[in-house]
C-alpha cells in the first residue's frame, strides 16, 4: 500500500536546483532514510511533500485517512505551558472523544427506548476506540516516553518558555512519538540527545510499526533503524534498498561502473572523431565517415557530475601555555540551584578532553563556566596567563549577514578574495558564501562558524556538539582536524564514534552530578 506518491517534482531557488523530475513513493511499514551532502536539499524535500513549500512542477499525492508527525529543526512551542500540557496535546483527538461520550451519557436521561438502543451502539464503539488506543493509561504512557527522552530529569511541570532549545526539541520529539502518526516525518531527531536517549529512540524506531521518513548524520544510528535509502545528489533522488552501509556500497559500485563507462565511451568518441576527420573529404571513405557521424550523433552521452567539494579544516596553535591550562577547585556548577557536587579539575597543556553524560548534566554550562561566560554556584577557576581559547556554541541564532559579510566584519583586514578562499576551504560554494546565515542549512551554518575559528590562532578549542548538522565528509574532515590540532581540546559530543579517535581523556559529568541518573 502506497502512503505517498511524489511524481516528477521539480524545485529550486532561483539558479539552483535542489530536485529535477523526481519521483518517490512510500509504503506502508517502510523505513526510510532521506541522504545527502549538507545542502542538497533534504529539508527542503521534506518541506515539499508536507506541505510547507509547493514544488515549481510535479505531483504529490497522500493516501485518504492519513496521520503525518513532522518534527523538524525549526520547531516551536507556545510559552506558559508546561511539559505535560505540550505532551498531553498529542492525545487531544481521544480526549474530544472521551467529551463526545460523556455528552451521549447526558443525552441518555431522558431518551426513548430507540433513541438509548442507538445512544448505547454509538457509546460502545466510542470506548472501544479509547480502549484500543489505550486511553486510560495516558498518564504512565507519558511518563514512559519522557523518561525515555530525558524530559522527566527535567521535571513535567516545567513551563516551556524557559526551557533550552535542546530541551524544546526533545519535548516536541516525544510529543510526535506519542501521537503514534502513520508516517514520522524525522529531521535530525538526535541532535540534542544523549546516547542513552539515542539507544532508546533507536529502539523505538526499529520496533515502530508504521512508517518514517529520518534525516540524520548520525551513521550508526540510521544504519540500525532504517531498511530503504534515498539519496539526494546533484538534484537527482536515487533509491536503494538496505540500510546505509548497503546504500554506501552499492552507491560506491554504482559510481565507479558509471566512471568505467564513461572512460570507455569516451575513447570510442574520440575513435570516431579522429575517423570522421581523416576521412569526409575523401571520396573513397565519405560515407563510411558518414555513417560514423549518425553513430556519434545518435549516442547517448554519459556525463559525469562533478566532485562535491570536500570541506578541508585545520586550525593554528598560538604561543604555548603553561603546563595547567585550567585550574578548578571546589568547583560547583549551576545557575540557581546546584548541578554538581564540588569538584577539582585540571586541564593540561595538549589534553584533549571529551566530556559525556546524560543531557540537562550541565555539559555546555561546564564550558562556559570554565571559560568564565557565566559564574559557578562555588569555587574558583584559573585560567593560565597565556590562554587564548577559541569557542564553537552548540545553539548560535544566525543572523541577516551574508556568510562572506559574517567572517570580513570579524576579520577586516582581510580581502575579499582571502575570505572566499577560506570559506570554499570549508565546502562552501560561491552560492552559499553570498547566502545570508538564517536561509544557509543547519550544516552549511556550522561551516561558516567553523571556518571563522579557522581564521585565528588558538591554543584552546572548546566545541559544543559541533556535529549535529555535519554530513559525513564534514564530520570526517572535523575530526582529522582536531586531532592534528597542535593545543587543548575540551570537546561536548553524544557521538562515542566521533570523540573516540580524539579524545585523549574523557570526563563523565554523571560522577559529579547531584541528580539521580
Amino acid at each position: 500500500m502506497s502512503i505517498l506518491t511524489v511524481e516528477n517534482v521539480s524545485h529550486g531557488f532561483g539558479a539552483r536546483k535542489i530536485l529535477e523530475d523526481s519521483s518517490f513513493r512510500l509504503l506502508k511499514g517502510e523505513h526510510i532514510g532521506l541522504v545527502g551532502a549538507n545542502g542538497e536539499g533534504k529539508t527542503t524535500f521534506l518541506n515539499i511533500i508536507t506541505g510547507k513549500i509547493s514544488p515549481d512542477e510535479g505531483k504529490i499525492e497522500w493516501c485518504k485517512h492519513i496521520t503525518t508527525g513532522y518534527l523538524d529543526q525549526y520547531s516551536t512551542l507556545t510559552p506558559g505551558k508546561t511539559i505535560r500540557d505540550v505532551l498531553k496535546e498529542a492525545f487531544i483527538h481521544l480526549t474530544e472523544l472521551e467529551a463526545e461520550m460523556m455528552n451521549l451519557y447526558e443525552k441518555m436521561s431522558d431518551a426513548s427506548d430507540d433513541e438509548m438502543s442507538s445512544l448505547m451502539e454509538e457509546v460502545g464503539e466510542i470506548q472501544e476506540m479509547l480502549e484500543q488506543s489505550g486511553y486510560y493509561t495516558i498518564d504512565s504512557k507519558i511518563t514512559e516516553y519522557a523518561n525515555g527522552l530525558g524530559l522527566g530529569d527535567i521535571g513535567l511541570d516545567h513551563d516551556v518558555s524557559e526551557l533550552s532549545g535542546g530541551q524544546r526539541a526533545k519535548v516536541l520529539l516525544t510529543k510526535l512519538l506519542l501521537e503514534n502518526p502513520m508516517i514520522l516525518i524525522l529531521d535530525e531527531p538526535t541532535n540534542f540527545l544523549d546516547e542513552n536517549h539515542i539507544a532508546w529512540l533507536q529502539n523505538f524506531l526499529q520496533n515502530y510499526e508504521n512508517a518514517f521518513i529520518l534525516v540524520s548524520h548520525d551513521v550508526p544510528f540510521m544504519n540500525s533503524v532504517v531498511n530503504v535509502i534515498y539519496n539526494i545528489e546533484n538534484a537527482v533522488l536515487t533509491r536503494y534498498t538496505g540500510n546505509y552501509e548497503e546504500f554506501r556500497r552499492m552507491y560506491e559500485l554504482k559510481k565507479r561502473q558509471t566512471e568505467q563507462a564513461y572512460e570507455k565511451q569516451q575513447k570510442e568518441i574520440a575513435n570516431l572523431q579522429d575517423f570522421i576527420a581523416r576521412n569526409k573529404a575523401r571520396v573513397a571513405t565519405t560515407n563510411m565517415a558518414k555513417s560514423r557521424q549518425k553513430k556519434l550523433d545518435k549516442m547517448d552521452i554519459i556525463t559525469i557530475a562533478p566532485e562535491k567539494i570536500k570541506p578541508v579544516f585545520s586550525f593554528k596553535s598560538a604561543r604555548t601555555p603553561g603546563r595547567v591550562v585550567i585550574d578548578a577547585h571546589d568547583l560547583i556548577l549551576g545557575y540557581d540551584e546546584p548541578l554538581t557536587r564540588a569538584v577539582d579539575l585540571q586541564v593540561e597543556r595538549n589534553q584533549k578532553i571529551a566530556i559525556r553524560g546524560v543531557n540537562g548534566l550541565g555539559k555546555s554550562t561546564l564550558l562556559k563556566t570554565l571559560l568564565g561566560i557565566i559564574k559557578p554556584i562555588q569555587g574558583t577557576i584559573e585560567l593560565d596567563q597565556f590562554v587564548k581559547f577559541g569557542y564553537f556554541e552548540q545553539e548560535e541564532e544566525a543572523s541577516s549577514k551574508t556568510a562572506l559579510q559574517e567572517i570580513w566584519d570579524e576579520y577586516p583586514a582581510m580581502t575579499n578574495a582571502e575570505v572566499r578562499a577560506a570559506l570554499a576551504k570549508c565546502g562552501l560554494t560561491n552560492e552559499h558564501i553570498t547566502s545570508q546565515m538564517k536561509v544557509l542549512s543547519g550544516g552549511e551554518n556550522a561551516k561558516v562558524r567553523i571556518c571563522r575559528l579557522m581564521l585565528s590562532e588558538y591554543n584552546l578549542l572548546i566545541f559544543d556538539e559541533p556535529t549535529n548538522h555535519l554530513d559525513v565528509a564534514a564530520k570526517d574532515a572535523l575530526k582529522e582536524a582536531i586531532q592534528k590540532y597542535k593545543g587543548t581540546v575540551l570537546l561536548v559530543s553524544h557521538e562515542p564514534e566521533f570523540y573516540n579517535d580524539v579524545a585523549t581523556d574523557v570526563w563523565n559529568l554523571e560522577n559529579w552530578t547531584t541528580k539521580i541518573v
